[in-house]
């Protein structure tokens, strides 16, 4: 049974959206979030990274940065930048990118069930980035940017999302390449349809904001002790989402690149990849060096691209994790020829997100900051249902979800903001 719940969100007058909006805090930069601010002093980056008031060497984790993240919502209320919804509503969410679209719904999901295990995860979470999230909601008072969950496709819940596109439509602006286009549904009916189908469904599943989840959960607890009255039904036990089928949602490669070979020449590299991969020489530059399948990665060294193809002994099938392209690159090649055991921590490995393209790879490797990039085939939906059905967690870096979700189109207030 998955529990989701209207709710009466803060969000951007129509007129004001496209000077508000801007990306998720965790794919900014504090330097980039700063750059921002200064095109437009309306950018939500001043309540979900308020550093952009403070210098570069300033504790982004004082009590002081918070504090103004909290000063700067009030201000968009007190101002008329940002309203509260007059009645609890949920809210459509289209985005489309190129030939992709993706419709989803915002809503506010149970705490509870993500404690209970039917919101499931394959993250593991940083218990740093943990409390910086906890402490920015629990003193902001909101929620400020939503979760990014899936549920597997039912036909008719599907339906009723798309349907949710012709009620009317607030926001329809474009941003870095994606229309994001957002409609309210306020109408009782539509509202106990979509929780009807909802209580159908076993599990949820994060697919991006693993910190975020985490940190509502954190909060529940923190306020659920400071409040002698606790019921459960408090705002505080309840996370802002967008859910979306997932044979809608587009996962793009994650790939790698590395600064050195471990003291090892080319040749000796190549040669120990041979005894494990199947390697090839690609005539081919930028993106039409892409893996086409599952186990085969595209490498770049010394201006050149070579396919490289699992060999089935070192493919583990029956492993929800080891099966993974991801884990066969780190145990396979990372650790034992390159030296990285912890893709984590390690300075000598970096990550660069699909939507950047091959040419990028090539052009790193090509500076001589990094010597040698994989690219990767992408993991899968189906993959990462497995590993959370599993309870497993996922290597480190392994899915890059396009299009993003944008932030500062609406917010879930845990108390009285106006």
């Amino acid at each position: 049974m998955s529990v989701v719940k209207p709710f009466r969100a803060g969000r951007p007058k129509k007129e004001f959206v496209q000077q508000v909006n801007c990306p998720p805090y965790d794919v900014i930069s504090v330097k980039e979030a700063k750059e921002l601010y200064k095109k437009s002093e309306l950018s939500y980056v001043k309540v979900i990274r308020p550093e952009v008031h403070f210098p570069d060497d300033f504790n982004p984790y004082s009590e002081e940065v918070y504090l103004k993240g909290k000063e700067n919502l009030k201000k968009f209320f007190d101002d008329g930048i940002f309203f509260l919804e007059d009645k609890p509503s949920f809210y459509i969410y289209e985005e489309i990118m190129g030939n992709l679209k993706q419709v989803g719904l915002v809503a506010l999901f149970s705490c509870k069930e993500y404690e209970e295990g039917k919101i499931k995860k394959h993250e593991l979470t940083r218990e740093e980035k943990e409390i910086d999230r906890a402490k920015h909601i629990d003193i902001l008072g909101a929620q400020t940017e939503p979760v990014f969950l899936a549920y597997r496709s039912v036909d008719k819940l599907d339906k009723l999302i798309l349907e949710g596109t012709q009620f009317p439509k607030e926001y329809d602006f474009e941003a870095d390449g994606v229309r994001h286009i957002l409609y309210v549904a306020k109408d009782e009916d539509y509202i106990r349809e979509m929780q009807r189908l909802f209580t159908e469904l076993p599990f949820l599943y994060i697919a991006d904001g693993h910190h975020r989840s985490q940190a509502a959960w954190r909060v529940m607890k923190w306020r659920a002790e400071r409040n002698p009255k606790h019921t459960g039904d408090e705002d505080y036990n309840f996370f802002m989402a967008v859910v979306f089928p997932h044979n809608t949602l587009h996962i793009m490669d994650y790939n790698r690149v590395i600064r050195d070979l471990n003291a090892l020449s080319d040749t000796e590299f190549l040669a120990k990849l041979k005894e494990k991969f199947e390697v090839e020489t690609l005539n081919v530059k930028g993106n039409e060096a892409k893996p086409e399948m599952v186990h085969t990665f595209s490498m770049y060294i010394s201006g050149k691209w070579y396919r490289l193809k699992a060999k089935p002994n070192i493919v583990k099938e029956d492993d929800p994790i080891l099966s993974l392209d991801v884990s066969i690159l780190q145990n396979e090649v990372l650790d034992p020829l390159l030296g990285i055991k912890d893709p984590r921590r390690d300075k000598r490995i970096d990550f660069v997100g699909g939507i950047k393209g091959l040419r990028e790879l090539e052009k790193l490797v090509d500076s001589g900051e990094f010597m040698v990039a994989f690219a990767m085939y992408p993991t899968t939906m189906e993959q990462l249902f497995k590993v959370a059905d599993h309870g497993m967690i996922m290597p480190p870096k392994s899915t890059w979800f396009e299009p993003k979700l944008r932030s500062g189109l609406f917010l879930h207030p845990l108390e009285n903001l106006l």
